[in-house]
């Protein structure tokens, strides 16, 4: 067993020096304080997040906003479930290293957590799976808002999203626990285009109705989303959209875009 999961996306994704990751963090929030017309979402207390992936000039606002509603929970452990986007597999990779390194410290992982998850579900660990932005780029935001929480970063592909659901649901029977749904929506399609396939992931989710999710919508995380609206209407979980925009809000480049969604699960 290796001790400790080195960064793979600094300098790409996310900054590699703390500084400019604070800088990121307290820009998003001045944002959040001036502009927010909804400030009663800030007082949700959520048992799960959906949130981007992409680099933070990208979305580090629509990621942050969920990330911010941790200052109210109360929580020890935090597992993100993320689609593999390099390496093919079936089921799930569970990262099996003491510690998960950011810019701002180590966290720690929780493998004896991880041992009793795997006692009821098929989790393994291939080493080279975990070289995977959509797990990592949300560390050092887990580390910012909840320092000495413990971690697991679970990376699946091939798997029936009934199953990850299952998986889900005995994680939330833990009331130290918070699930992380890392997820881009549609990619490289026209603004208006973007929006509108996005607008189908969006109704899917706010009406927990996966017949709607499968009238359109385009999502790089796509199984962790479904799995997310099929654990809500088994959990009775409530789900309040964060925030949603796409790459030309930093671009400005309509013709290629890419959709971004934060989603609270109450």
């Amino acid at each position: 067993m290796e001790a400790i999961k080195n960064m793979d996306f600094a300098s790409s994704f996310y900054p590699l020096e703390k500084n400019e990751i604070i800088n990121y963090f307290n820009h998003f929030n001045e944002i959040i304080e001036s502009n927010l017309k909804n400030k009663d979402i800030l007082n949700l207390s959520p048992k799960a997040l959906i949130v981007p992936h992409a680099g933070y000039v990208y979305s580090g606002f629509t990621a942050n906003l969920a990330y911010r509603l941790l200052k109210n929970k109360d929580i020890s452990r935090i597992i993100v479930l993320g689609p593999s986007h390099k390496v093919s597999f079936s089921g799930i990779s569970g990262l099996s290293t003491k510690l998960y390194e950011t810019p701002l410290g180590n966290l720690e992982v929780d493998l004896n957590y991880l041992s009793f998850l795997k006692t009821k579900f098929n989790i393994g660990f291939h080493k080279d799976i975990h070289h995977e932005h959509s797990t990592e780029t949300q560390m050092p935001f887990i580390k910012h808002y909840k320092s000495e929480s413990k971690v697991l970063e679970l990376i699946y592909s091939s798997i029936d999203y009934k199953d990850l659901s299952n998986l889900i649901s005995t994680i939330m029977e833990d009331k130290n626990n918070l699930v992380i749904i890392s997820t881009d929506l549609s990619h490289f399609y026209s603004l208006q285009e973007a929006n509108t396939k996005d607008d189908k992931c969006i109704q899917a989710i706010a009406k927990k109705d996966l017949t709607i999710y499968d009238l359109g919508c385009e999502a790089c995380g796509g199984i962790g989303v479904k799995a997310m609206i099929e654990c809500s209407n088994n959990n009775n979980l409530n789900p309040t959209i964060l925030d949603y925009r796409t790459s030309y809000d930093y671009s400005k480049d309509d013709k290629s875009v890419v959709g971004y969604l934060s989603v609270a699960f109450c």
